[in-house]
């Protein structure tokens, strides 16, 4: 029976060592791709500030993925399943949801800016997610203080 644990915990951390580097290759391609698209822009002004809020949102969602990746490949791969206690798996899903949070405020950011610039209409979308970021953070101000009176 131990023979059987080791092998299906051997092959979840390989499952995971590989949906970590797949996700590690697409957030560089993505970032790759924003660069590209500045350096084809550079002739055109109009053009490259377009660009440059694209590559801004791009490279946002990059740095999100990729730190998902690294999150998975640290706690999924490197760390022993037995050594997950409360509390670290309590630090781990924070963790997570301030990368969460993070991008998705630094994209709503990116989206109002681009709206704002064409259309006042166009702001109800990008004010919504700034507004569901907002509700992540208190979310986790509140599963912060939830958990932390429990523990004392």
């Amino acid at each position: 029976m131990r023979e059987m644990k080791d092998y299906s915990e051997w092959v979840g951390r390989f499952v995971y060592l590989l949906i970590s580097l797949s996700l590690a290759m697409i957030s560089v391609a993505m970032m790759a791709a924003a660069l590209w698209d500045i350096w084809l822009s550079l002739h055109d002004k109009a053009l490259f500030v377009k660009s440059l809020l694209d590559a801004i949102g791009l490279i946002v969602i990059g740095m999100a993925v990729f730190d998902v990746s690294k999150f998975l490949l640290e706690e999924e791969v490197f760390r022993s399943s037995s050594t997950k206690s409360p509390a670290k798996q309590r630090a781990t899903l924070l963790k997570f949801l301030v990368i969460i949070a993070i991008a998705v405020s630094l994209e709503a950011l990116v989206f109002i800016f681009d709206a704002g610039k064409q259309d006042v209409a166009d702001l109800v979308y990008p004010t919504l997610l700034l507004a569901s970021a907002v509700l992540v953070v208190v979310g986790l101000g509140v599963y912060q203080r939830l958990t932390r009176d429990e523990a004392n």
